[in-house]
């Protein structure tokens, strides 16, 4: 029988050691990883911060901006003299008041409970301030009345303003949480809790809508 000669590799008897198989350990991987990301996360940061706009400051007042602002919805009728220089929101049908139209404003008398009248009318400014308004409209209409108390922080339609109470009033009624559709009104007066919600609804022309 032939024997059969395979190719290979003659060595002599010995110890031998072979060279490890060079690797990069995960640690040796993941530091420079970790590192590049810093700094390319650091250096877009940095960009982003130095490209924005410094944040503007507001101070209030008298930067006090506007309420929320969207389609207006009108849920009473509005009033405007021939000018259109303002309007301001009146009580609408089937509500308890009487609503009669002058050239300079609305008188609503209310029907229901103490009674009494809201008059919801503008005059020109001249210059003067909230208070020298309110002053003048006193000497003229009112000049026997005499002043209980100033509305803290009074707005007219979310603008500051000028309030004055003025009396004499009737027998004290306290208006207490509950007792009605508003907060409780130190006038003594239902009608003077639903006066806000029309002193504020006035706008004046180039308002932006709210």
């Amino acid at each position: 029988m032939s024997r059969e000669l395979v190719p290979g590799y003659s060595l002599l008897a010995g110890a031998y050691e072979a060279r490890p198989v060079p690797y990069t350990s995960l640690r040796r991987l993941l530091i420079p990883m970790i590192a590049g990301l810093v700094v390319i996360v650091g250096a877009t940061t940095a960009a982003s911060l130095l490209a924005a706009a410094p944040p503007v400051q507001y101070a209030c007042p008298p930067d006090c901006g506007q309420p929320p602002t969207g389609i207006p919805v009108q849920a009473n009728p509005r009033f405007s003299p021939a000018d259109g220089s303002w309007s301001v929101a009146v009580p609408g049908p089937g509500t308890a008041y009487t609503i009669s139209k002058e050239d300079d404003g609305v008188n609503a008398v209310f029907t229901g409970g103490d009674g009494g009248t809201m008059e919801l009318f503008g005059v020109p400014a001249k210059g003067c301030s909230a208070e020298q308004v309110v002053d003048d409209l006193l000497h003229e209409k009112q000049p026997d009345a005499t002043v209980a108390y100033v509305l803290p922080k009074a707005t007219v339609g979310y603008q500051l303003g000028y309030g004055a109470a003025i009396g004499p009033y009737r027998p004290f009624r306290p208006f207490r949480p509950g007792d009605g559709p508003s907060l409780p009104s130190g006038a003594n007066l239902q009608l003077a809790q639903d006066l806000g919600r029309y002193i504020n609804s006035f706008q004046w022309k180039g308002d932006p809508p709210r």
